[in-house]
């Protein structure tokens, strides 16, 4: 049997998510994407994973959606529009779905994260990427403009950098993706998994019912206009500051020792 495209670790609250296919450059393929929505709905309810992480197998992180499978499902008898919705309203769900998940998700890059490759990246909640990566939305230069990770970079970096992307297929390196919000940190390429995995355990580290409340309230506000926001805001940290463990927190900083939560 062949090896599974997507791979879990789960270690110290943090879960591993490896896409598995290098052969074919990690591409958004129909068993990756039905790999992906499965985690993404056991890690909905696993209240021990507090970070998860996503890296990926290979010289490229994701080169987006695997073309073949497109032409193939184009040319099926009755597929056209209906294949290509589904496909693209599934492609969808895991992009949501990372974000309504109760864990912080950092996205761990090498290589070239291409059209809704980018758009995975631009879903995950934080991202480190090696030095040498590289990140474009270069559906255009076939044809096929990126409209729907256009979606998620127009939400993580300027919309004048975004769209120059987007109409000429250029790709821009680290350090401009971290200069732009696309991500957050770079490390040399030979350091990205241990560095990664330190900012994950940097995070999991945290009381992870305040992560889950903040994860939630930080896309939440986010929408809305500032006095609706500080109005919802508030609600959230008033049930934040009466949950029990936040009041350990607060004592154990009070009285200079380590928390003891649940």
């Amino acid at each position: 049997m062949s090896e599974p495209v997507l791979l879990r670790q789960d270690s110290l609250g943090v879960a591993t998510l490896t896409l598995n296919a290098p052969h074919n450059l990690n591409a958004l393929s129909d068993a990756m994407l039905a790999a992906l929505s499965a985690q993404i709905a056991s890690l909905q309810a696993d209240t021990a994973i507090r970070v998860v992480v996503l890296r990926a197998m290979g010289k490229a992180f994701c080169a987006g959606h695997d073309l073949r499978e497109m032409q193939a499902g184009r040319a099926a008898p009755d597929a056209g529009a209906a294949y290509f919705k589904s496909l693209f309203d599934r492609c969808t769900a895991v992009m949501l779905g990372l974000q309504a998940l109760p864990q912080i998700v950092i996205a761990q890059v090498q290589g070239t994260a291409a059209a809704a490759g980018c758009q995975l990246v631009a879903s995950c909640d934080l991202a480190i990427a090696a030095a040498d990566a590289r990140f474009g939305v270069n559906g255009v230069n076939i044809g096929l403009f990126c409209s729907t990770p256009m979606v998620a970079l127009t939400r993580k970096i300027p919309r004048a950098l975004a769209l120059e992307m987007l109409t000429t297929g250029s790709f821009i390196d680290a350090p401009r993706a971290r200069d732009a919000g696309l991500i957050n940190r770079i490390a040399a390429p030979d350091r990205l998994e241990t560095e990664a995995q330190a900012f994950a355990a940097t995070i999991a580290g945290k009381l992870g019912l305040a992560l889950r409340i903040g994860k939630s309230a930080f896309y939440t506000q986010a929408d809305l206009p500032v006095a609706d926001a500080y109005a919802y805001a508030g609600g959230v940290m008033v049930e934040n500051a009466l949950a029990r463990d936040t009041n350990e927190g607060m004592a154990a900083f009070v009285e200079k020792r380590k928390p003891d939560w649940s």
